[in-house]
């Protein structure tokens, strides 16, 4: 009998905080995953990884990732956050996949894309709209706020005993765990029940940061406290990697935050998945492991 061909999916962003764990899901379906990687470093980052292999690509130059898509049967696509020219690369992605035949296109987009007041969700749009225009069967994710991103406040946390954002302690959020994010993409890139869909995804509740450091100092067994600080302050104690320009985008988001909070509902992302997704107080517990 003749031995069946793994699907191949490339993956951009295979070796970036989140977008890894889209490796790991579909390694856990029987897919090959091809990683789109800057530089050497992150091709031996990548195999060490579970990657089948890895090219050398960038997604500025189209010529690199029509070589990266030949051959491929998937692509799963997340774009860098808050670079200006975000929509274009995901457009040259989109453009490289329908060129080389890959069947399957998931994107993680960003959850209420049509928010045009906030660049980093209007962004997604061109390349939603690219993948509307092309023949790929795509899948559109719409997440909300990562889990993870409370990776980089957890030190301070543990060392402080504070949890601070700059917007208000009563802000509610939707968030989601990225491992129930890549799960998503993976049913969807080895399967074909989500083809041509978009999904918003979120986890049960909007916590607001009260009650994430009650959860925090129940899982540390010692109080943490919930603090609102200037964005500016924030900035310089969290350091994140964004330059001056990023940095404003990312100061709009937060303001929209204090404003409004964000939204979201978790019944679709319970659907697909069949099970409960993870929950902030599971995520947290976990972060509080030694």
């Amino acid at each position: 009998m003749q031995e069946q061909r793994k699907t191949t999916v490339l993956v951009v962003g295979a070796t970036g905080r989140v977008a890894h764990w889209v490796v790991s899901a579909l390694l856990a379906r029987g897919a090959a995953v091809r990683a789109l990687v800057r530089n050497e470093e992150g091709a031996r980052a990548a195999l060490g990884n579970g990657a089948a292999e890895a090219v050398i690509g960038d997604l500025r130059d189209p010529a690199s990732l029509a070589r990266a898509a030949a051959g491929a049967g998937g692509v799963f696509h997340i774009g860098p956050a808050f670079q200006p020219d975000e929509a274009r690369m995901g457009c040259n992605m989109v453009a490289a996949a329908a060129g080389a035949g890959v069947r399957k296109f998931v994107f993680s987009s960003v959850i209420q894309p049509t928010h045009a007041t906030l660049a980093n969700h209007a962004s997604k749009v061109a390349v939603e709209t690219a993948l509307f225009e092309s023949d790929l069967e795509y899948t559109l994710l719409h997440p909300a706020n990562f889990f993870q991103n409370l990776n980089a406040a957890w030190p301070a946390i543990v060392k402080d005993g504070v949890l601070a954002e700059p917007y208000p302690v009563s802000t509610r959020i939707a968030r989601v765990d990225f491992r129930d994010v890549a799960e998503v993409a993976a049913l969807a890139l080895t399967g074909d029940h989500l083809a041509f869909g978009s999904f918003e995804l979120c986890a049960p509740d909007r916590f607001n940061r009260l009650e994430i450091a009650r959860m925090a100092s129940e899982a540390l067994g010692r109080p943490v406290w919930a603090e609102q600080w200037s964005f500016g302050d924030w900035v310089a104690r969290a350091n994140p990697p964004y330059d001056e320009r990023q940095r404003q985008l990312l100061s709009r988001v937060h303001a929209h935050y204090a404003a409004h909070g964000l939204g979201g509902n978790p019944l679709t992302l319970r659907a697909i998945l069949g099970r409960e997704p993870r929950t902030l107080n599971q995520y947290i517990q976990e972060l509080a492991r030694p």
